[in-house]
């Protein structure tokens, strides 16, 4: 078992003691899937692109994309960056993806954006320098931090999927807010591994997000 394997598990040994209502489905459902990586600019990009798409619809237009720019990987900022917006709109992508892609080169390629350092700084910073670039919102950032960052104490209250979760699983019979979904962190005492617990809500949903 790798490093990283077992502090998920010892993630999820405290979730399951500490919460009776997600112990059975941490039991059923085994250890999350999902482990840090680094390539932060290609699920930036492909995040962008995903908007709102089935992800067929999404891995035909990413297929595009990179044939755009003839490689079997996403092309770097500065190639982006050669490309107007009607060039990067005939792949399929809408006038504002294009412009969010652009708006994301021109973070990285003019340094406002540091990927290599990006995982040294806090939560809220990432947060905050991911928000910065057009059509990068609170919870893509979320996300980012969960499945490429690897960090297990983020909470995402604005995921429908996890106030889905919530509801469904703590007797909720309305529509669950953003701080009720904190409220039950706090109660079931899942800090710092939120992130992990969060996991559990959507498999209860069969609905796993990432990026």
């Amino acid at each position: 078992m790798s490093a990283w394997q077992k502090t998920i598990a010892s993630a999820a040994t405290h979730v399951a003691k500490n919460d009776p209502i997600l112990a059975p489905i941490i039991k059923s459902a085994g250890l999350p899937t999902f482990s840090p990586h680094n390539n932060y600019y290609g699920s930036l990009v492909d995040s962008i692109i995903s908007q709102q798409l089935s992800v067929k619809a999404a891995a035909s237009i990413e297929q595009r994309f990179r044939q755009l720019f003839q490689s079997d990987d996403f092309p770097p900022p500065e190639q982006i960056l050669t490309k107007d917006i009607e060039q990067l709109r005939s792949v399929g992508l809408s006038r504002a993806k294009a412009l969010y892609i652009r708006d994301l080169a021109q973070h990285i390629t003019q340094g406002n954006l540091k990927l290599n350092t990006l995982s040294k700084l806090t939560n809220e910073e990432i947060v905050q320098e991911l928000t910065a670039v057009k059509g990068i919102g609170e919870w893509t950032a979320h996300m980012f931090l969960i499945f490429c960052v690897g960090r297990l104490d983020v909470l995402p209250t604005g995921d429908l999927g996890i106030r889905n979760g919530v509801r469904n699983l703590y007797g909720f019979g309305n529509t669950v807010t953003p701080q009720q979904v904190v409220e039950t962190s706090e109660k079931y005492h899942w800090h710092p591994y939120e992130s992990v617990a969060s996991w559990y809500l959507w498999h209860s949903l069969d609905n796993k997000p990432s990026i």
